[in-house]
C-alpha cells in the first residue's frame, strides 16, 4: 500500500477509494492507478466504450487582461504559438519555454466562447508542473493581466467512441461540438465548462467544474451503461499508443520542440516571425533538422522497453534512449518512443535497446500507434 500520508485529495477521493480505486501519489495527489478490472480492460473499455479519469490534480488557471490581443500576445511572448487569431471557445496545446527554449511544461489555452470574456484565457498544466509554471507567469505579467488560479474546480475526462453518447444525454450541446472547442454548459444540473479534447487519442470531453459538485457529476455520467473508472496506468498507455508525451519522460527543461517533433504547435506566422524564447534554435531545428529526434519502436518478442533503456545501432554504438515504454494493449505488443541520433531516425531503422544488459532488437515505427479518432466538424 502506497503511504499517501502526504497526498493531497481531490474531491473525488471517496469515490475512488468507493470503487476499489488502488491509489498510488501522483504529483502529489493520492489517485487511482488502476481500479479493480484492472489496467488492461481499463484500457480497452477506452478504445472500445467510455473511460472516466479523474485528472483534478492539473492546474486550471485563467490570464485576464484587458483584451484578447493583450492577453494573447503576452503568452505569444512565453511559447511559440500563435493565440491572436484564436477564435472564441476554440482550444490550443502549446509549449511553455525556458530562455533556451527548452519546454518548461506542455498545456492547453482555450478562448472562452462567451464574449464577455474578452481578454481571458484559460489554461490546463500539468500537475507535477503547476507550482512552476504559475511561478514563471507570474514573474513574467505585466500591470495589466492577472493569473487566477482556479483551485476551487475538480476536472473530470470521459474519453472513448461511445464518450459523446453518455455526456450527450445530459448535454444535448456536446454533439455541436469539434475537437479542441469548448463552452460553458449544463451537464444534468451541473454547470461546467464542456471541452471536446483528451489525451488518449479518442473523442472525448474534460468537464470543469466545482470541487462540491464534482463527485455528483464523477456518479451521473458513471451510471451510463457506456462508462466505467479508469486510472493512471490505462490513461498512460492510451497516450503511449497515441504517441503523446508526458512530461518530465518525453519532455523536459533540456528538450526543445523541434527535437521533441512539436511542430505542429508552432504556428507558421510563429515560424516566420520568431519574437519568443529560443526561437533562432527551434526555427533553424525546424527548418534544417536536429541532432536527435524523438521517434516511436516497435519491438519484436513480447518483452517491453521501458524509460531509461540505451538505444544501440546494429554495432552497438549509443546513439540514443528510450523515454516511454510498455505493453500495448491494442497492438498486442511492446512500444516505446524515445531520443536517437536523426541519422538513425528513418522509420525502419533497425536498433537494439538494452533491458538489463540484453538487446532487444526494435524498429523505429511512426506514431501514433493507434489511429486517433478525433471528431472534427465543419
Amino acid at each position: 500500500m502506497a503511504d499517501l500520508t502526504q497526498a493531497k485529495k481531490t474531491p473525488l477521493y471517496d469515490l475512488h477509494v468507493e470503487l476499489g480505486g488502488s491509489l498510488v501519489d501522483f504529483a502529489g495527489y493520492a489517485l487511482p492507478v488502476r481500479y479493480e478490472a484492472g489496467i488492461m480492460a481499463e484500457h480497452v473499455q477506452c478504445r472500445d466504450s467510455a473511460a472516466m479519469f479523474d485528472v483534478s490534480h492539473m492546474g486550471q488557471a485563467v490570464l485576464e487582461g484587458p483584451d484578447h490581443e493583450t492577453t494573447a500576445k503576452f503568452l505569444e511572448a512565453l511559447t511559440p504559438s500563435a493565440f491572436t487569431k484564436l477564435g472564441l471557445g476554440k482550444m490550443r496545446y502549446s509549449l511553455l519555454l525556458n530562455d533556451e527554449g527548452g519546454i518548461i511544461d506542455d498545456f492547453i489555452v482555450t478562448r472562452p466562447a462567451n464574449p464577455e470574456l474578452d481578454g481571458h484565457l484559460m489554461i490546463v498544466v500539468n500537475g507535477a508542473c503547476k507550482d512552476g509554471d504559475y511561478a514563471h507567469l507570474e514573474s513574467k505579467l505585466p500591470d495589466n493581466i492577472k493569473l487566477r488560479k482556479l483551485d476551487d474546480r475538480a476536472l473530470i475526462a470521459i474519453q472513448g467512441p461511445k464518450a459523446i453518447d453518455a455526456v450527450q444525454r445530459h448535454c444535448t450541446e456536446a454533439d455541436d461540438m469539434s475537437f479542441m472547442t469548448s463552452i460553458r454548459a449544463n451537464v444534468g444540473s451541473i454547470d461546467c465548462f464542456v471541452s471536446r479534447c483528451g489525451y488518449t487519442g479518442e473523442d472525448g470531453f474534460e468537464l470543469s467544474v466545482t470541487n462540491d459538485e464534482a463527485e455528483t457529476l464523477a456518479r451521473l455520467l458513471l451510471a451510463e451503461p457506456e462508462v466505467e473508472a479508469s486510472g493512471l496506468g490505462a490513461r498512460d498507455s492510451l497516450r503511449l499508443e497515441s504517441g503523446l508525451c508526458l512530461y518530465g519522460h518525453d519532455l523536459t527543461n533540456d528538450t526543445d520542440p523541434a527535437e521533441a517533433d512539436l511542430g505542429f504547435a508552432i504556428q507558421k506566422k510563429r515560424r516566420e516571425e520568431g519574437g519568443f524564447p529560443g526561437d533562432k534554435r527551434i526555427i533553424s531545428g525546424l527548418a534544417n533538422g536536429t541532432k536527435r529526434k524523438r521517434v516511436g519502436f516497435r519491438l519484436e518478442g513480447k518483452a517491453p522497453a521501458r524509460e531509461g533503456a540505451i538505444i544501440q545501432d546494429l554495432n552497438g554504438n549509443e546513439i540514443g534512449e528510450i523515454t516511454s515504454g510498455g505493453f500495448a494493449p491494442t497492438v498486442q505488443a511492446p512500444i516505446a518512443m524515445g531520443y536517437i541520433d536523426s541519422n538513425f531516425a528513418a522509420e525502419g531503422t533497425e536498433v537494439k535497446l538494452m533491458v538489463r544488459k540484453r538487446a532487444l532488437d526494435a524498429k523505429v515505427a511512426s506514431m501514433p500507434f493507434v489511429p486517433q479518432r478525433y471528431v472534427r466538424k465543419p
